[in-house]
């Protein structure tokens, strides 16, 4: 069974250290590390990119909510925090889950096993290899092989394959869901490309094919790093 890879990030050590106990216990995850604050959270995302996040709300600086906000492809949260009036905001950044503190063991559970499902059901899109899209007035079978990237564009998305460019009524973010995430890579906010297809890299831009696909400043590191360390 693959561990779901995790951080704990919370402002206070004694909430850090109980909610490690808890991932401890579980048994399905690997914690990656704890952070005292989102700063702190964030240059270590562009280091180390993970699956979870626990992540309290109200820290300084910046708070939970708004550092999620500020990422382009954030990866699934689980929000912690003692003030009940924040569920609205979880909710709204389709977050898995909001525990609200003290947290006693069986919600964290919950939470816990509610993550589980999320990657066990995500990570067995890789046994898949196509999915159909409606396009036109019809169904069109995307198989993932023959995907070069793909471009968001508010509420529709361009699917490029060699041979056509496939236009569907969806967001970027709700695309994603959908693909094999060991393929398929955010390198901006518009654009996700798949991994066996890029040829080459050029200061901030992707070579596929004749296309070109920009990073983002805020994904160029996280983006080499995966490449670098792809099959691994």
């Amino acid at each position: 069974m693959a561990l779901i890879s995790c951080i704990i990030t919370d402002d206070e050590p004694f909430a850090r250290k109980g909610l490690e106990g808890y991932v401890k216990k579980a048994g399905f995850f690997d914690l990656k590390a704890q952070c005292e604050d989102a700063m702190e959270l964030g240059a270590l995302l562009a280091q180390q990119p993970v699956d979870l996040l626990f992540l309290d709300i109200q820290m300084p600086h910046l708070t939970g909510v708004e550092f999620i906000r500020s990422l382009p492809n954030p990866p699934k949260v689980i929000f912690t925090t003692a003030f009940k009036e924040y569920a609205t905001d979880g909710f709204d950044l389709d977050v898995l889950d909001y525990l609200l503190k003290p947290i006693p063991f069986e919600r964290f559970m919950k939470a816990a096993f509610k993550a589980k499902d999320y990657f066990d059901l995500r990570n067995n899109t890789d046994s898949v290899d196509y999915l159909f899209v409606k396009s036109n007035g019809k169904l069109e079978k995307i198989i993932f092989d023959e995907v070069l990237f793909i471009k968001g564009m508010e509420n529709y998305v361009e699917v490029y394959t060699p041979a056509r460019k496939i236009i569907t009524h969806s967001t970027l973010r709700a695309f994603a869901e959908k693909l094999p995430p060991r393929k398929f890579m955010q390198t901006h906010k518009s654009y996700i490309v798949a991994n066996n297809k890029i040829t080459s890299i050029e200061g901030n831009m992707l070579h596929i094919g004749t296309f070109e696909v920009p990073i983002s400043r805020q994904l160029k590191e996280q983006v080499m790093h995966a490449l670098i360390n792809q099959g691994r």
